[in-house]
């Protein structure tokens, strides 16, 4: 009670009031929300459950992410680490399915007994960051780069490590490289795609839109690349994943097709954690340690909470590059193909190639649009 007391002698109303404007009454007008909310976060109002303070932050998703990736489920792994010191515990929240239109995010917050959370977006969801910030809830973001100097956030610059991989690539006699990235993009794939762009202008290699698949981040989306790739009249003779599970779909595919890794294809992928060593071969991979981004924004945040200080953390953490045995020298080119894929048959598989066609078609159809 001594918080929302407080709260109100600083926002001038009546406890009733501050008690209605956190707990989203509708009879509290718009203004006076926003002010008891401003200052409920700056004076670090914890909310409880019954008598107790609640010591609860939340891992926040919000986007069609799941912590069964890889990377989000090696996260979540530092993050539990990370809240020990200060004994705080960890809940899974989905702003998209949980948050109801009319409360502000500090409101849903506070209604699901959270002091603070750490936040996985897209691209297309930066707003949400924005909007948090501007509550003063306690915030922590994870794979994101902002200029506001008032969002805590972390990452991994794997744009260095990729020039690298592709360069690899170019130093072994590769010239058509091929890149595989997620549908829906975010910092991390952005990163790894301009280091893409820039090893080939580096190098004054064309770049080829065709050679660019864009596929969900699953086992499923690296076997779909596979097939794409087998289809071309004009193959490369190499590709970079820049996700994991791409990656391994995208071996394991080739294992079925009776394409060799590298002699046909040389496949460099990208680990979160230790995913290239559960393919033959072991894939050459730009690596990165998820866990020490969700350990060091959950370690950031509970000492925050746990002392009240509001010093602001923004720190990124370079990946290294890995060379294992997915990637050789190129394979002898015969009328456009190696001579290992000339030989492979795609009769009875027409649904391939049309899955090819169809892609590439809207691919091209949501070029032009942003052209437009």
């Amino acid at each position: 009670m001594s918080s929302v007391r407080k709260i109100a002698e600083q926002s001038g109303v009546s406890i009733t009031t501050v008690s209605r404007a956190l707990n989203n009454d509708p009879s509290v007008n718009e203004h006076t929300r926003k002010h008891i909310i401003t200052i409920a976060n700056r004076v670090g109002y914890a909310a409880t459950m019954g008598k107790r303070i609640t010591t609860q932050i939340a891992f926040a998703y919000a986007g069609e992410q799941t912590i069964s990736h890889p990377f989000d489920a090696a996260v979540f792994e530092g993050i539990l680490r990370g809240v020990n010191e200060c004994r705080f515990d960890v809940v899974i929240l989905n702003l998209q399915r949980d948050k109801h239109p009319e409360e502000t995010y500090t409101q849903f917050f506070m209604r699901k007994g959270v002091r603070g959370v750490i936040l996985r977006i897209m691209e297309e969801t930066r707003r949400i960051c924005h909007a948090i910030v501007e509550e003063g809830f306690p915030l922590f973001v994870i794979s994101e780069r902002f200029e506001s100097d008032k969002i805590n956030c972390i990452d991994c610059d794997s744009k260095p490590d990729s020039i690298r991989a592709v360069e690899h690539l170019i130093a072994l006699g590769h010239r058509r490289i091929a890149f595989g990235m997620h549908n829906i993009p975010d910092r991390d794939h952005m990163d790894r795609y301009e280091g893409y762009c820039e090893a080939l202008n580096r190098h004054e290699l064309p770049y080829d839109e065709s050679l660019v698949f864009r596929q969900p981040y699953t086992l499923a989306g690296g076997s779909t690349v596979m097939k794409m790739i087998a289809c071309m009249s004009d193959r490369p003779t190499a590709i970079y994943f820049a996700d994991p599970m791409m990656g391994v779909g995208a071996i394991k595919q080739a294992r079925e097709m009776g394409v060799q890794i590298p002699q046909d294809l040389s496949v460099i992928g990208f680990d979160d954690t230790d995913v290239r060593f559960s393919v033959h071969p072991t894939m050459t991979a730009v690596c990165q340690d998820a866990s020490i981004l969700g350990f060091e924004a959950a370690s950031h945040l509970t000492q925050s909470l746990t002392h009240n200080t509001h010093q602001c953390l923004q720190k990124t953490i370079p990946t290294f590059f890995e060379i294992n045995d997915s990637t050789g020298a190129p394979p002898l080119i015969q009328n456009g193909h190696s001579a290992h894929w000339g030989n492979l048959s795609f009769n009875g598989h027409s649904d391939v190639a049309e899955t090819f066609q169809s892609y590439r078609a809207r691919q091209q159809t949501s070029l032009q649009e942003e052209a437009t």
